[in-house]
């Protein structure tokens, strides 16, 4: 039997244009929400939007492990029984993005605030934990995860301090040094299909 494209694939662009816009969403409300809700805690500016782009690079990182090892799982359990006509991969990917309530948020969301409390780039008042800002963690972990039953997935860019600024994948904060060539910190990632830029971060530069 010939194999034939699966539900995923189908739904493939409605789900990825609503990604997009939900990531463009996560930037202009709960990112805000969560630098407020730090603000509280951290009078150093800089300090809190680091301690928001590590958040959102650790989430994208830790959704994507536990998006590998379910899959992972699916496929062991569904290869048992799978006759087709699609192939076992599409079969996988439809099983998953049909359930993707078998994703446990709240394990990354975990995983993510013990990443940001060992990471020496980022410091917090010691009697305040990084759970503060679950809500953030917790949206960034969904986007990212469903982001990796897209075909091609989308991803964030990886952003290094003093890496050369680029136009193409950022926009300039308010506060920048607008004639500076590097970044000094980002304050968001850019949203990336394979080489390509979806959605344009946020970086600060100065001399």
């Amino acid at each position: 039997r010939s194999c034939s494209p699966g539900r995923a694939r189908h739904t493939n662009a409605s789900r990825r244009a609503c990604l997009i816009a939900r990531f463009g969403d996560i930037y202009a409300q709960e990112r805000l929400d969560a630098e407020t809700l730090l603000r509280t805690y951290v009078s150093d500016m800089e300090m809190v939007q680091r301690i928001i782009y590590i958040a959102a690079v650790e989430s994208f990182h830790v959704a994507k492990m536990a998006y590998r090892q379910l899959k992972i799982r699916v496929r062991e359990t569904l290869s048992l029984g799978h006759s087709g006509p699609e192939s076992l991969e599409d079969t996988v990917l439809d099983y998953i993005v049909r359930h993707e309530d078998l994703y446990d948020v709240q394990a990354s969301v975990n995983e993510v605030i013990r990443s940001m409390n060992i990471n020496p780039k980022i410091s917090f008042p010691p009697e305040i934990d990084f759970i503060v800002i679950s809500t953030l963690i917790r949206e960034l972990c969904r986007v990212a995860f469903s982001m990796q039953t897209l075909t091609p997935p989308l991803d964030i860019a990886f952003g290094t301090d003093r890496e050369l600024f680029s136009e193409t994948k950022y926009h300039r904060s308010f506060d920048s040094d607008f004639t500076a060539v590097l970044v000094a910190y980002h304050v968001w990632p850019a949203l990336m299909e394979n080489d390509n830029v979806i959605v344009k971060g946020e970086a600060v530069t100065k001399r």
